[in-house]
């Protein structure tokens, strides 16, 4: 799992804001995650353009493989305690852990020191793990607490924005929708049921397809109403299994993560034109 294409973040920006000193002396590591290194590579490119532009230098760990949710989600602990165990091992030099899924993020967080409850010399290594790891727009919000004003994000849009379930188990609750209200020229509008899961689960849309697949068009139903042209997102579990159904429900809407939407506002004059996920 090495997203080669992360070097391209590595890209100068044009008159941008000084760093703030204090970010400036902080490092993190990134935590791509399984479906983002696969399918959307470029919202780990943007993570890092969004962290370089604020003073913050990130590496990527390229050991790095899955947290291990598909094997807790299935039921199977010892095969999770082994891909847990690894992700630590890879980890454990690292100051911070940044990762841009809220749902890969609780399985670090809610489920590593609790699967080595009874090994003491491993809970006290996942504790340390759990207690240094962020969520993109956490760490943005909560750990760095950025002051945006003198970056006058700009993105036109008309957004809505799907809360991912896993979210509620870091503790975020609306911080996102708080930092969409800081760009200019995005009109946000409320999804109905946002804190409804969108149906993917993990596992659980293979394993109960029907239950999965109704949830699916209830959330695109939801989105239709808002009249957005928009969708954002913080998870790329999420991304799939909502642009999949938007795409058999025929709504043509752009469907884009949180760090997308950051990148491009962040840039001065930057050309903002989206290409459809289908």
């Amino acid at each position: 799992m090495v997203p080669a294409r992360v070097s391209g973040a590595q890209r100068e920006e044009r008159s941008q804001p000084a760093a703030s000193e204090g970010f400036a002396r902080m490092h993190v590591s990134l935590f791509v995650t399984c479906l983002n290194d696969l399918f959307y590579p470029d919202v780990a490119e943007c993570v890092v353009r969004v962290l370089r532009r604020l003073g913050v230098t990130a590496d990527f760990p390229k050991a790095q493989t899955c947290c291990g949710q598909p094997a807790l989600n299935s039921g199977f602990l010892d095969e999770f305690r082994v891909v847990a165990a690894r992700m630590i091992d890879v980890f454990e030099p690292s100051p911070i852990v940044v990762t841009p899924s809220g749902s890969c993020c609780s399985i670090v967080r809610e489920y590593f020191p609790h699967v080595f409850k009874d090994d003491p010399a491993m809970h006290t290594r996942a504790r340390a793990m759990a207690d240094k790891t962020f969520e993109f727009v956490e760490f943005l919000e909560k750990k760095l607490k950025v002051d945006w004003t003198p970056w006058e994000l700009t993105f036109p849009a008309v957004a809505t924005y799907h809360y991912s379930c896993h979210m509620r188990g870091i503790g975020m609750t609306d911080e996102v929708i708080g930092l969409l209200g800081k760009i200019k020229g995005l009109q946000y509008r409320p999804l109905e049921k946002m804190e409804q899961c969108c149906g993917f689960g993990g596992t659980f849309s293979v394993k109960c397809g029907d239950i999965s697949g109704a949830m699916a068009r209830d959330k695109v139903r939801c989105i239709r109403d808002t009249g957005a042209d928009l969708l954002v997102l913080t998870d790329g579990g999420c991304a799939l299994n909502i642009t999949g159904a938007c795409h058999r429900e025929g709504l043509n809407i752009q469907v884009k993560h949180i760090a997308q939407i950051l990148d491009e506002a962040m840039q001065p004059r930057a050309a903002r034109t989206s290409k459809v996920r289908t």
